[in-house]
């Protein structure tokens, strides 16, 4: 059996980028998180952060220094969403809402990872794509 335990998230400070995704999600930093290895939780899943000599940050959207994945958080209110975040220390970087106000907007946490707010509510996932209202 296979099943998804962590996704691991390379930064030079365990704890800042930990906390700042606590802030995000509104999830607890995991007890035993320390220096080289802090975690939240997400039922089965982990997301987690590790301590990097010499990190070297994406700069999304150059493929010099490539962004090697991203995070997705649909939200109800994006406006509110962004202002919390931006708060919270993420650089806006892309718009892309939509005249009908559906889209996502592209981030960056404080050490460089791109991480995106989506405003889908409404919309259907089907196997062969979004259906929108």
């Amino acid at each position: 059996m296979l099943r998804l335990t962590d996704f691991i998230i390379d930064c030079p400070d365990t704890m800042e980028l930990a906390a700042f995704y606590a802030a995000v999600t509104g999830r607890p930093v995991k007890d035993s998180s320390h220096g080289d290895w802090a975690g939240i939780r997400f039922g089965e899943i982990e997301l987690a952060f590790i301590r990097v000599d010499g990190y070297r940050a994406p700069r999304w959207p150059d493929d010099e220094h490539p962004k090697q994945f991203h995070l997705d958080f649909e939200v109800d209110d994006i406006e509110a969403e962004q202002r919390r975040v931006l708060d919270l220390g993420a650089t806006l970087r892309q718009d892309s809402i939509g005249p009908e106000g559906y889209g996502w907007r592209v981030y960056t946490d404080p050490v460089g990872h791109p991480f995106c707010l989506c405003r889908n509510k409404g919309v259907t996932w089907t196997d062969e794509g979004p259906v929108w209202p």
